[in-house]
Formats: structure tokens, sequence, C-alpha cells
């Protein structure tokens, strides 16, 4: 008897640890469709306008671009009302690798946006406060 409890307790332990594979190949899959942590490609970000968001509040629509303005450098246009809350000197953005960041003339990143899911790229910035893209607009 203490020997079938064995069995069946090794049993269950296998079972668990396949179930935990499972799941996390099935996360890994939803974020390599979802294109978390992938970098933005140019038709993906162009295809439709994003909202610029903070502390909950839309603040402006910008364009993200497929048209290459220098090496991996594409279009973007940014109306001033967004200006209080993106650094100054942007003219561009690229694909970085995990998600999208807007560039100066030089192709430096001024901002950083991590690709949390296809319609959703968060900056994380150093006083606590996210800003947001999001699809649509």
């Amino acid at each position: 008897m203490s020997g079938q409890r064995t069995v069946l307790a090794c049993l269950s332990v296998v079972i668990g640890l396949a179930a935990g594979a499972a799941s996390a190949q099935e996360d890994m899959n939803t974020n390599f469709r979802d294109g978390v942590g992938m970098p933005l490609r140019p038709a993906d970000a162009a295809a439709q306008g994003w909202t610029l968001e903070t502390r909950g509040h839309s603040i402006c629509k910008v364009r993200l671009g497929a048209a290459a303005v220098a090496k991996d450098v594409y279009r973007v246009e940014i109306p001033a009302d967004c200006g209080q809350v993106l650094p100054a000197g942007v003219v561009g953005w690229k694909s970085v690798t995990d998600g999208a960041g807007l560039v100066d003339g030089q192709g430096q990143v001024l901002i950083d946006f991590d690709r949390w899911s296809n319609s959703l790229l968060v900056s994380h910035q150093s006083n606590g406060v996210d800003i947001q893209l999001r699809r649509g607009g």
C-alpha cells in the first residue's frame, strides 16, 4: 500500500510539472501572438493612429509612419499639444528590441516604449508616471 502511495505521489508531481510546462508554453505563445517584448514593425505601427496617454488621460493623437526618413528611422507626426509630455527634439521613431523609441535627428532614442500588446506601448518614467501609446486615434 505504501508503494502505491509513493507511485501516486510521484505521478501527481509529474502531472503537476507537465501542467505547469503547458501553462508556461501557453503564456509564451500568448505573448508572442500579442507581440509583448517584440520590436514594433513599421507596417504594424502605421496601420492605425495612436493616442498618447498619461495618468489615465488622453493627451494627443500621434501617427507613427512606415516611410523611412533615415536608416531605420521612420516618420512620426506629433502635434504641439504633445509637447508637455514628450521630450523636445523628436524627429522620428524606430523599432527597438522590445517595442519602439522616439528619436532625435541623430537617431538617438529620447523616449523608449515597451510593447505590452499589439495595441499598447508603455514608457516608465523615472518620476513614476507612465506614458502610454495606445492604438486607435
